[in-house]
């Protein structure tokens, strides 16, 4: 499994969404500034992320983007599942119950679920308000997310 750019992008603008959060709406064109990625692309992922209801959006002089809960509501695994989809390591686990034919035969599957949880438990235990925590800590080593 690997996470495409938009996925990292889509967890950056999450976390940029956090950090940032006043209460106010914010600007696509500030998170590209701050993000250094293209507007363009963060406007295409923005849409995916206010469709499925993770951002509020409003239009206008004072318009953008803010989180539509709180950070701690947000898992990376969610954030990741909506713009990735399905993150098994191995199609076969694509399907509950597995629907593959050699899956009782089958010695290395026991590998696969094992990856599958431990990816899963990392992704679906930490928040975004876990990152923020994170973030803030390294605040004082120029980290930049």
């Amino acid at each position: 499994m690997k996470i495409s750019t938009k996925g990292r992008y889509a967890l950056r603008l999450m976390l940029d969404l956090a950090v940032n959060n006043t209460g106010e709406y914010i600007t696509i064109k500030s998170i590209a500034a701050r993000q250094e990625i293209s507007d363009k692309y963060l406007e295409q992922i923005i849409t995916q992320l206010s469709k499925a209801g993770y951002v509020k959006s409003t239009r206008g002089a004072q318009g953008g983007y803010r989180l539509a809960m709180a950070p701690e509501e947000y898992t990376v695994g969610m954030i990741l599942r909506l713009i990735e989809g399905n993150l098994t390591p191995v199609s076969c686990l694509d399907d509950s119950p597995n629907q593959c034919n050699r899956a009782n035969q089958c010695a290395t599957l026991m590998v696969w679920e094992k990856l599958n949880d431990a990816i899963d438990q990392v992704i679906d235990n930490i928040t975004l308000a876990d990152l923020v925590d994170h973030h803030n800590s390294l605040l004082g080593n120029d980290y930049i997310i």
